[in-house]
C-alpha cells in the first residue's frame, strides 16, 4: 500500500500524458447526446467515485445523478427504462457479475454505457459503449489507493469535456506536480486520538463527501477502527449525539460553498469534547492536517485523499495491522 500511495503522482503524470484528452473527448462526445442524466454502477471505493462524480456533475451541469443497485438486475432481474440517460460504471477490476448484469440491463433499457475501470479488458471493459481506462497499472494492495485516485482525475477529465470548462482542463494538466506536496505533509498528531477513539465520524459535503467516505472506507479495513461517514449537515441532524471525549472524527474541509456547515461541525466537535481534526490548507492550527493549496476547488479532495492514504497506512502500521492483506478480505470481491 505504501508503494501504490507513493506512486500517485506518477499515475497522474501518465494520465495526463496518455489519457486527459481521451477523458475531455468522452465528455465532449456525450454532452453532444444531450442526455437527461446518469445512473451509476459500482460498489465499494468505486461507489465512492460515484458519489463524487454526481456532485461534480450534478453541481457543474444541473443534470440528476442517481445510483442504481446492482441487484436492481442481477438478483431482482428488473427491466430499466433508461431511454436517453447514460450509465457509468465504476470499477478496478471490472469483473464483478453484478456490476456486468447492471450494466447490461441500463442498456436494454435505452442507455448509453460509460465505463471507467483499471482493466479495461474485462468484462463490463468489453461490453460497453465507452471505456475510459484510469491507467493505474498493477495495484497488489487489497485496499484500493492510486486506482481510487486516478479514478476521480479521470472523472473531472470527462467533466471538462462535457461543460467545455478549460479553467478545469488547465488545472489537471498541472496536478501531477502539486500531488506530491500531498505526500510531504506530516499528520502524525492526529494518530494517537484515532488509535485510542471507541468510534470515528469522517465528515464532510458536496465533492468531499467523497472523500470522507474513502477515509472512513480505508480506516474500518485497514486498521480495524470503527469510523462512519457523515454529510456536515446530515450529522447536525441525530448522528452528532454520539459524539463525546471518547471520540474522534476527520473533517474535510472542500474550500467551496459547504464551509459554513463544515465550520459548525467543529465548533459542535469542541463543544461536545470529542477530538476534531480539519484536513484544509489553511495556515497553521494545532488540529489542522495540513494539505497542498491547489488551483481548482474539485482538486481539494484529491490531495486530501493521498494525504488520508499516507496517514492511514502509516497508522496500520503502527497498530501492527497488515493493510495490505487485511485479514478477510480480498482484492477482487465477486458479488452477485
Amino acid at each position: 500500500m505504501a508503494h501504490e500511495v507513493a506512486e500517485i503522482p506518477e499515475v497522474l503524470h501518465r494520465q495526463v500524458q496518455q489519457g486527459l484528452d481521451t477523458y475531455l473527448l468522452a465528455g465532449q462526445q456525450a454532452a453532444r447526446t444531450n442526455p437527461r442524466g446518469f445512473v451509476t454502477c459500482a460498489r465499494g471505493t468505486s461507489d465512492h467515485a460515484a458519489t463524487f462524480f454526481k456532485y461534480v456533475m450534478e453541481t457543474r451541469t444541473g443534470l440528476p445523478v442517481t445510483s442504481i443497485g446492482p441487484s436492481i438486475a442481477s438478483v431482482y432481474k428488473t427491466q430499466l427504462k433508461l431511454q436517453d440517460l447514460i450509465c457509468l460504471t465504476i470499477s478496478q477490476s471490472g469483473g464483478s457479475p453484478d456490476l456486468v448484469a447492471l450494466q447490461a440491463a441500463a442498456k436494454q433499457g435505452g442507455a448509453q454505457t460509460l465505463a471507467l475501470l483499471n482493466e479495461a479488458d474485462s468484462p463490463v471493459g468489453r461490453s460497453a459503449d465507452t471505456v475510459l481506462d484510469v491507467l493505474a497499472g498493477p495495484e497488489k494492495a487489497v485496499a484500493a489507493t492510486k486506482s481510487f485516485v486516478s479514478t476521480l482525475f479521470a472523472i473531472l477529465g470527462f467533466a471538462a469535456g462535457f461543460t467545455d470548462d478549460t479553467e478545469l482542463e488547465t488545472a489537471l494538466r498541472s496536478f501531477p506536480d502539486v500531488s506530491k506536496l500531498a505526500l510531504n505533509k506530516d499528520w502524525s498528531k492526529a494518530q494517537l486520538s484515532l488509535a485510542r477513539a471507541g468510534s470515528v465520524f469522517t465528515v464532510g459535503r458536496g465533492p468531499g463527501l467523497a472523500v470522507a467516505a474513502e477515509a472512513a472506507l480505508k480506516l474500518k479495513e485497514t486498521c480495524r477502527i470503527h469510523a462512519e461517514v457523515f454529510s456536515a449537515a446530515e450529522l447536525l441532524h441525530g448522528p452528532v449525539v454520539l459524539a463525546d471525549n471518547r471520540f474522534a472524527s476527520l473533517v474535510f474541509d472542500s474550500q467551496d460553498e459547504t464551509q459554513e456547515s463544515i465550520r459548525a461541525v467543529i465548533q459542535t466537535m469542541a463543544e461536545r469534547e470529542a477530538a476534531a481534526f480539519v484536513v484544509t490548507p489553511l495556515a497553521d492550527s494545532p488540529d489542522h492536517l495540513h494539505v497542498p493549496d491547489v488551483n481548482h476547488p474539485l482538486l481539494q479532495p484529491l490531495v486530501q485523499i493521498i494525504g488520508c492514504y499516507k496517514f492511514v497506512e502509516k497508522l496500520a502500521r503502527n497498530l501492527g495491522e497488515n493493510a495490505d492483506a487485511p485479514s478477510g478480505l480480498n482484492k477482487v470481491t465477486v458479488t452477485v
